[in-house]
């Protein structure tokens, strides 16, 4: 079946890091019969488990995932791939007529998804090599300050230290004179490819900085400076796109004697909230999310997943 002949139910579950997205969607596909579809731009590379919060088998509790494990970590992923890949396969799922629960947190991949991407910009080799070149010698934080001044918007949208992200926003301007903001405006995301049911997790602020706490030294205990290590080992350097993602940048500044262990741990902490609020902000924008509270509301959920499949 494709996509165009019938529109296919989504169940997307959303919320903040640490708010027990991952923990809520197995929970709802296991009682409901559902397969579970990630939109997590780090979940994506193998080799990238504990920093990437990756479900264990043992959380999966045998519910089908998809789109996790998909590239090695040297190999070209956005969101644009991400959007193809995850098309298809769900064209694949709803032909066989199976429930499907989205999660993730990488909000661009579900507004893909769900809406499209703004794809007509197109890129500059030179001027990408130019930018990392000043990255490499003045980090980030000039790159931003440019960003800032000739697309505020987007800025505002876009982590300090998110370079791929500021990279496109600056490649956009330079190409075009318009900010990537104008080409996502006139775009409108107004594409509707499904019948979408969105569940927000509402978790008070306080709790979620204690599990955001949590997250980090259970990652830490389990590993993450040895699996960034072996990640390293395997050939893979520090410089790659998923090594600049919260948690493994700060553990690859650790190995590097750029900032001591603990100094490492608590901006992986500090970064991961910020992030968290971030988050937050998106999602107090976008319509139509139903808000349960994840510990207390997991009968409401599958109930209103029942009644949402039909």
């Amino acid at each position: 079946m494709s996509l165009a002949a019938k529109r296919p139910k989504l169940v997307v579950v959303l919320g903040p890091t640490a708010s027990g997205k991952t923990e809520t969607a197995v929970e709802i596909a296991e009682r409901t019969g559902a397969v579970i579809v990630s939109a997590d731009s780090l979940q994506v590379y193998r080799r990238f488990d504990i920093g990437s919060a990756k479900p264990a088998p043992a959380q999966t509790r045998g519910i089908p995932h998809f789109l996790i494990d998909v590239v090695d970590p040297d190999q070209e992923f956005n969101a644009g791939i991400y959007m193809r890949l995850a098309l298809s396969r769900i064209g694949e799922l709803a032909a066989d007529r199976r429930k499907i629960v989205v999660v993730g947190g990488t909000f661009l991949y579900v507004r893909a998804l769900l809406h499209g991407l703004v794809e007509q910009v197109g890129t500059d080799r030179e001027f990408r090599d130019r930018l990392a070149r000043e990255r490499d010698e003045l980090g980030t934080g000039p790159l931003y300050r440019r960003l800032l001044s000739v697309d505020p918007e987007a800025a505002g949208r876009t982590d300090p230290n998110d370079y791929v992200r500021i990279e496109r926003a600056l490649e956009a301007h330079h190409l075009t004179g318009r900010g990537m903001s104008y080409h996502q405006s006139r775009h409108g995301f107004s594409d509707e490819r499904f019948d979408v049911l969105k569940i927000g997790l509402e978790t008070e602020r306080e709790s979620l900085r204690a599990a955001i706490g949590s997250r980090v030294d259970g990652m830490i205990d389990r590993g993450l400076v040895e699996e960034v290590r072996g990640i390293r080992a395997a050939g893979y350097g520090a410089d790659l796109k998923p090594m600049k993602s919260i948690g493994y940048r700060q553990i690859n500044d650790f190995i590097d004697g750029k900032l001591a262990f603990a100094e490492a741990v608590e901006i992986m902490k500090r970064d991961t909230r910020r992030f968290s609020k971030r988050q937050l902000t998106w999602l107090r924008s976008e319509e139509g999310i139903r808000w349960f509270d994840p510990a207390r509301g997991k009968d409401s959920m599958v109930a209103a997943c029942r009644e949402f499949w039909g």
